[in-house]
Parts: structure tokens; sequence; C-alpha cells
């Protein structure tokens, strides 16, 4: 029997993830692995709303400003990382507390991932010089013929990911989405997923009071010390890539803060609309925090009865 347990609590942007992770951890004397596949880059401190240095000390933080923008890393390795530290960390912590609202990583981390290709560097040439010539329209027409279920899923505006999903189908001469999800792979641990969730213009209050904190912060001079990496896929991000567009002259300071808030609100939508789809997510409200401690402490008390 299992009896170790992750509890994965996840969730839409700027819904307040960070502070109920804190509260749940100190509770069961335990620690936090970030979900969120932006606040592993050490540059994207701001923009990412990463726990603070305060917040740090307080419960210690895993997968945390531990790689550069520069650094390639996808959602296969972050399941290896997340894999090796709860072997690590069990033997003395038990529940680990799992946070973060990145779709792919959790996914992931529950279901398993098939290790990604490296990719052909005649192909992958072959496909830039295709978009630049002739746009992200023609890539998104091959992805939904060798993957309709990854299209139907996806960030279509992304093109560096539409590029990617098609890739790797090249590559693998299978969907992209099959690497993902097939077959389910089991872990040594229980997993228990908690959703937060609210109403929609509480939410989006709160993303646009986020966003004009960040900038009150400084992300327009984070940004800025980043624009000349502005072609990484890491950067490739809500709250960067309209500051970059806004230095190209594209856009002025107040209409890049506005899309910031737009592109944020929507990429909630998204995540909200992801995880609505798993059966297994429970979900609360995260001003709910006794509720949740004590639906986790129950779970747990069930499961560990004897059958």
């Amino acid at each position: 029997m299992k009896t170790n347990w992750l509890i994965v609590l996840t969730g839409p942007t700027g819904i307040g993830k960070t502070d109920l992770s804190i509260e749940m951890a100190r509770q069961f004397n335990s620690v936090i692995i970030s979900g969120d596949s932006r606040q592993i880059y050490k540059e994207l401190y701001i923009g990412t709303a990463a726990p603070t240095p305060l917040q740090t000390a307080m419960v210690p933080h895993y997968l945390i400003a531990t790689h550069s923008v520069t650094d390639y890393y996808n959602a296969w390795q972050f399941e290896q990382d997340v894999l090796q530290l709860t072997r690590d960390l069990f033997p003395q912590i038990n529940p680990i507390i799992l946070t973060g609202g990145s779709m792919m990583y959790i996914d992931a981390l529950c279901n398993g991932i098939d290790e990604l290709p490296t990719i052909d560097t005649e192909l992958r040439e072959n496909l830039a010089r295709q978009y630049r010539e002739e746009g992200i329209d023609p890539i998104r027409r091959l992805l939904k013929q060798l993957d309709p279920v990854f299209y139907n899923q996806m960030d279509l505006q992304n093109h560096k990911r539409v590029i990617h999903a098609v890739e790797i189908c090249m590559m693998t001469g299978k969907p992209y989405s099959d690497l993902r999800t097939k077959p389910k792979h089991d872990r040594p641990f229980n997993i228990l997923k908690i959703g937060l969730e609210m109403d929609r213009e509480e939410l989006y209050d709160r993303i646009n009071r986020r966003v004009d904190m960040m900038m009150q912060q400084g992300l327009e001079d984070e940004a800025k010390q980043l624009y000349h990496l502005r072609h990484l896929n890491s950067l490739n991000t809500v709250g960067y890539r309209e500051l970059f567009d806004y230095f190209d002259g594209n856009c002025t300071l107040p209409e890049a803060i506005e899309l910031i808030k737009r592109n944020s609100r929507r990429y909630a939508k998204k995540q909200l609309s992801w995880f609505r789809r798993d059966k297994e997510m429970h979900w609360f409200h995260p001003a709910e925090s006794e509720k949740i401690i004590k639906f986790v402490i129950d779970t747990i008390h069930q499961k560990g009865k004897p059958a």
C-alpha cells in the first residue's frame, strides 16, 4: 500500500496558490516543489511572481530559480526532476506540496511523458524557413493534421510551441499528445489534486492588480535586461513579450500593460478549462484554507485505513 502523498495544488494564474501552499506546507511541516514552468528561470523573478526571499525562508522551496533562460528545459525533464526529489524527500517528509499552474508540467508528472526526442537540425531549419517565408498558418494546419488532439489544447498564438509540436510529430512519427499521456504511468506515491477557483470577475480583478504591482516592482527594467534574448522560447512568456513589443516601438507602455492584463486573463481561462477536464481534481476557493487542510487530512486518514 502506498503511504506517501504528493498534494498537487493548482489553478489559474493570480489566484493565490503561493500563499496557500505556504500555509499548507507549514501546517504539514512540509516543503514546496514548484510546478511553474517559468519560475525555474532565475532571471524571471518579477514577471513570474516567484516566491519572495521571505516566503522561501518560511518553507523550503524546490525548482525555483535553478536554471537560466538560456538553458533548455521541458516537461519530461521536469517529471524526472520531481520524481528524483520525491525519492530524496519522502523518507523524511510526508506529505509533499507541489504547486503551480503549468498545465503540461503537472500533466507530465501525474500521468507520465515519454522522453522527448532531439530534433534533427535540418528539420528544425526547414520549419524555421517555412515560418519566415509563409508565416505560422501552414504550420498550424500541419499540426492539426498530425495531432488534432494537441492542436485543440494548445495556445495556437504561440508560434514557437506550434513549431516545436510539429517537430516532435515529424521526428517520432507519432502525435505529440500520445507522448504526453499514454499510457498513464504509475507512481510510487498517492497524488491528491486540489484545484483553486473563484468567480471570474474576482479572479480578473486579482490578475489586473497583480500586473500593476509587477510594474511597480520593476517588471519593465527586468524585461529590458532580457531584451537581447527575446528570441528564446523561455521568454515567449506573458509579461515579457508584450514589453518587448513596446521596446520595439509597436505599442505604447500603457498599451503593453493592458495587453499583459488581457493575455494573463486569457491564460487563466485556458488553465481553468484544462484543469476542469480532470475528474480527479477537487475544487475549492483559495480562502477556504481550513477546509482544504481538513480535506487533505481526512483523505489521507481514510486512505490509510485497512480495507
